[in-house]
């Protein structure tokens, strides 16, 4: 198997080589050069200790040191170049304590997490492949490299990451593996939040968000979204609904881009609906209210996972708003634009249609009608530049001060007793015509 490396990881293989040196593109790189995918970066294994790297190359910056890794700048792009290396005990369940190097190419590749990432390659050798990978991608699984418990034990984090590499690639999880994360999924606890919080965004993002699915079946989410075990375990017995709580979620991430604030809309979307479970008399369930409570869970969940504030806001946003009752009229829309936000609100037509598409069919062509003529109002309203905020008034409150009115709290009132009038009627919005309105409020 050939692979075409790139002329500058080439270039540090064959100056590692030509100074007596082993070296080998190593890991992520070399599977999805065999898959075909484009490398979001090269790393590289070497026999070098990180001192003899740094004195092969004028440019290096010692990124993990500690751990045999020196970045090696050519033309100011960086390529991680690591030393063989044993890890030593992993006392916090996600760092080894020490590190040893090793000459060994074989020792450096065991102590990965998975097969499909234990791979190394040059021009040299070829494919060096120890541990399976290649047979493992060639059946779509997700293996440990040696034993699955000891890998586990060794970084709690991988546990997550068999099932994002699941998501990623469309493949299922090895039984010893799974078996494995059923029994040590409580040592996640031991995982800072912000490394739980890229490994979920790299899930729900992936092409199968739904594979959350096998997280959940795994006792995984247990560990890092109890919220969502909930939503699991809650019935909807209801025309509207074909599915319980959680494989409407899940089901409906299939329905939007592979965007973050769109995929976590969705994924909370419902979130809030154990909590205001109701059941009829002959069973059937409501969840009335569900996206005021879901909105706090939401922020709640993300604070906790340290997610920034801006994708918190953006998120709750969709959460609290995906069920928003929009009148199909211009000024209804208008309205909902400015109380929903701008920046949010053509979000609300895609986070709508995904979550119809997960329900049933009952009254589907009739939801998605109505969808669509509100989308339409809003194109329209875009089209004629409505004003939908205080922005965008004719009038400022140094207008309004012009005209002799105090400054304070009465021209914020002004301001939007006049928008107020906008929203219902576009056409006044017109300088003169908002100071005489302003004269006689």
């Amino acid at each position: 198997m050939r692979i075409q490396l790139p002329e500058k990881v080439t270039k540090i293989i064959a100056t590692l080589e030509a100074a007596g040196f082993e070296a080998y593109a190593v890991g992520g790189c070399v599977r999805d050069s065999i898959l075909g995918r484009k490398p979001d970066d090269w790393d590289i294994t070497t026999s070098a200790k990180p001192a003899e790297v740094k004195r092969l190359f004028a440019r290096t910056v010692d990124t993990g040191i500690k751990h045999g890794t020196v970045t090696v700048l050519l033309e100011k792009e960086g390529f991680e170049v690591t030393t063989y290396r044993i890890d030593g005990a992993y006392e916090d369940g996600r760092h080894p304590s020490e590190v040893s190097f090793t000459a060994s190419l074989r020792e450096d590749l065991r102590r990965r997490d998975f097969t499909i990432n234990a791979m190394a390659y040059n021009e040299k050798d070829g494919l060096v492949d120890l541990y399976g990978g290649l047979a493992d991608l060639e059946a779509g699984v997700i293996r440990c490299v040696g034993t699955a418990t000891e890998r586990f034990d060794e970084d709690a984090l991988r546990m997550l990451r068999a099932v994002r590499f699941s998501a990623q690639l469309g493949y299922r999880i090895e039984e010893e593996t799974g078996a494995a994360i059923r029994k040590l999924a409580p040592n996640l606890q031991k995982i800072s939040a912000e490394r739980i919080q890229v490994e979920l965004i790299k899930l729900v993002t992936s092409p199968h968000p739904d594979y959350l699915r096998t997280a959940y079946a795994l006792g995984i989410t247990a560990q890092i979204l109890p919220e969502f075990d909930l939503c699991m375990e809650t019935p909807q017995r209801h025309k509207h609904h074909c599915y319980d709580v959680g494989e409407h979620i899940l089901h409906s991430m299939l329905f939007v881009e592979a965007d973050k604030v769109l995929r976590l809309g969705m994924l909370f979307h419902d979130i809030g609906k154990p909590q205001t479970l109701t059941v009829d008399a002959d069973g059937t369930t409501h969840n009335k209210k569900h996206p005021y409570e879901g909105e706090k869970i939401t922020r709640k969940v993300m604070r906790r996972l340290k997610f920034d504030n801006d994708t918190t806001d953006k998120v709750t946003k969709l959460v609290l708003y995906h069920d928003y009752d929009i009148a199909p009229t211009e000024a209804g829309v208008r309205r909902a634009v400015n109380r929903i936000g701008e920046d949010i609100f053509p979000l609300i037509f895609t986070v709508r249609r995904a979550d119809i598409a997960a329900q049933s069919d009952y009254m589907r062509k009739e939801k998605l009608e109505k969808v669509e003529y509100i989308e339409k109002l809003y194109q329209d309203i875009l089209k004629n530049k409505d004003a939908v905020s205080l922005k965008d008034l004719a009038v400022t409150g140094s207008d309004l001060i012009a005209e002799g009115i105090p400054p304070g709290r009465e021209i914020g009132e002004k301001l939007n007793a006049l928008l107020e009038r906008v929203l219902d009627d576009p056409s006044l919005n017109e300088k003169e015509t908002l100071l005489e309105i302003c004269k006689e409020l």
